[in-house]
């Protein structure tokens, strides 16, 4: 299987912050006993947690995130 890389990610989420706090957030989901929702088998658990982001399967609360940007600037 092909490396995920962080542009790969960053093609589903608007930037590198955002895909921090998702990928974070999921590897605490994994750990914590939730399934993988992409097939990786013997990988660790942030590599599955960028693949699932890359593959569209996490989807993360842009308005949110927009609402936060605004309020701080």
């Amino acid at each position: 299987m092909a490396r995920i890389t962080v542009e790969d990610c960053l093609k589903r989420v608007p930037n590198r912050f955002l895909l921090v706090h998702m990928a974070a957030k999921r590897v605490r989901q994994i750990r914590e006993g939730s399934e993988y929702l992409v097939s990786s088998p013997k990988n660790e658990d942030i590599v599955v947690a960028l693949r699932e982001i890359a593959a569209g399967r996490i989807v993360g609360k842009q308005e949110e995130y927009k609402e936060k940007v605004e309020k701080n600037e």
